[in-house]
């Protein structure tokens, strides 16, 4: 097989993993009514004027599947780390000791389950377009080895070799939203 066609396919499984992997840290994002730390990654907290992800601030512990405890190195954020959550609207009420935030995680309503699901359904439509949008311009990478002389079976066997791994693909995908979902709907 041509050089050339090796790295397109290298570059375009790797444009497709790349897509896979976005659609996994959005999915941790989405709330399942279990704490889990991941649910903070998007918080950062102004720290002396610097935006700093919490988990560079302090420690996030789950002492059971509905606490969360944030205990920050520096007692003197505790302030700002709890108007930081609130701020995200994440739907928790923050409880400051002055030694440690505790978070209980509230149970998801049956309407707010459907929301995220519905929420989980969407960014794997999002990747399934990436990913259809991948496959495009790379067969039309192909088309072009084609003018330039690579001979047409093996534009036509690499094709269906990209094809090929875009199903494995879409296949990920729905099975990633699908496990997101009984996630979501477990009680």
């Amino acid at each position: 097989m041509e050089d050339r066609i090796i790295d397109l396919k290298k570059k375009f499984e790797e444009n497709l993993n790349n897509t896979i992997s976005f659609l996994n840290k959005e999915l941790v994002k989405i709330r399942t009514g279990k704490a889990h730390p991941s649910l903070f990654d998007g918080i950062k907290i102004d720290y002396y004027g610097n935006p700093t992800p919490l988990n560079q601030m302090a420690n996030i512990n789950i002492p059971d599947a509905k606490t969360i405890v944030i205990q920050p190195w520096d007692k003197s954020v505790l302030s700002f780390i709890e108007k930081a959550i609130l701020n995200a609207n994440l739907g928790f009420t923050p409880i400051n000791n002055g030694e440690i935030i505790r978070i209980n995680i509230p149970q998801l309503t049956e309407e707010r389950r459907k929301e995220y699901v519905k929420l989980a359904k969407m960014e794997g439509e999002k990747a399934k377009v990436s990913i259809r949008n991948i496959r495009r311009e790379f067969l039309e990478k192909l088309k072009k080895l084609e003018k330039e002389g690579i001979p047409e079976d093996e534009i036509k066997k690499s094709e269906k070799e990209f094809q090929d791994i875009v199903d494995n693909a879409m296949k990920q995908i729905d099975s990633l939203i699908e496990l997101k979902e009984k996630e979501i709907l477990q009680i």
